[in-house]
């Protein structure tokens, strides 16, 4: 089966971007806290994706809309109307993470199709069918702690149901869906207001020694006058332990499975998703034609190619994560 390419678009420019550059379909969100990526100068108004959505149809590409933080307490309309505007707008698929949510959608708007969102944490069967046989969930995006052989192993569980993995972007060091360090430090976090570290609360101070990083009253790193000055996401900071410096959580490193394609095509993955939605257009492209030339490759029964990614990749730095778990 030839495995989609589910890539990012937090414009209509970069939707346009992925779509040309070969995705099979885009991912998306409304212009609220209805998505986890709620950013100023990102995402989508309902006139937009009316647009992208037409664009998207008219050259074969699928759009998922994502509405996949938490309702507010005694205040779901925000995102029932979110998933009103998607159905109506002929998107093909939600992706949701609210149990609460997810019972709304599959009773209100029955062919609408439903995807369960990385946000909602599912990565084994047991969790995954319980989605499936009560709400219709006919796909699952995994969380990022699974080896290929686990994956593997969750497919052979699930049929029919289909999973979507990780292949490039960011990563994170909690699992999805259950993250607080931004909620303690800011007040807002990624499930609940849509953002991680938002951009509102970071501070850089020059100092004689270099640059200081802060989110909200916490310092998360320190910088040389030479040394490139990362965005402060906490678990990606430095700090001192045991009387050493150092990335105590997680190292700033991307994601990249390249490499791995044909083990995941084997392990029987629908989708491979491209995370970014807060990127640019530039990114869009240029990964979204990595990934389109890899998964072609193996398809035709070449080895996957060599392309260099090290530009756009978090640090500079590439790791297939926990899909090879070396450290076991």
């Amino acid at each position: 089966m030839r495995p989609e390419l589910v890539c990012p678009a937090g414009t209509p420019a970069a939707l346009k971007s992925a779509v040309d550059a070969g995705a099979d379909c885009v991912y998306v969100g409304f212009r609220d806290e209805t998505n986890a990526r709620n950013f100023p100068g990102l995402n989508f108004s309902r006139k937009e994706l009316e647009e992208g959505v037409a664009y998207a149809h008219e050259r074969g590409a699928k759009v998922l809309v994502a509405i996949n933080t938490f309702p507010r307490a005694g205040r779901p309309e925000l995102w029932h109307q979110a998933v009103a505007d998607a159905a109506r707008l002929g998107a093909d698929a939600a992706i949701l993470a609210d149990i609460g949510l997810i019972a709304h959608a599959a009773r209100a708007h029955p062919d609408l199709r439903l995807h369960l969102s990385v946000q909602a944490a599912a990565s084994n069967p047991e969790a995954i069918r319980f989605y499936a046989e009560r709400f219709g969930i006919k796909r699952v995006v995994l969380p990022r702690v699974l080896t290929v052989q686990e994956i593997a192993a969750v497919n052979a569980a699930i049929r029919p149901v289909e999973t979507e993995v990780f292949v490039f972007g960011g990563l994170c060091v909690m699992a999805e869906g259950r993250c607080a360090l931004s909620s303690y430090a800011t007040g807002q976090s990624p499930n609940m207001n849509g953002v991680c570290s938002p951009a509102a609360h970071v501070r850089y101070e020059e100092t004689a020694a270099g640059i200081t990083s802060k989110l909200g009253a916490f310092t998360i790193n320190r910088f040389g006058r030479n040394e490139p000055a990362g965005y402060p996401t906490l678990c990606k900071g430095r700090f001192v332990a045991a009387g050493k410096a150092s990335y105590l959580f997680e190292e700033p490193t991307s994601l990249n499975t390249l490499a791995i394609l044909p083990e995941l095509i084997e392990a029987g993955v629908t989708a491979f998703k491209i995370e970014g939605r807060q990127r640019g257009r530039a990114y869009v492209a240029a990964v979204v034609q990595a990934f389109r030339t890899g998964i072609d490759a193996v398809l035709a029964g070449r080895p996957v190619p060599d392309l260099d990614l090290d530009a756009i990749t978090e640090g500079g730095r590439q790791t297939a994560g926990a899909y090879e778990k070396t450290w076991r």
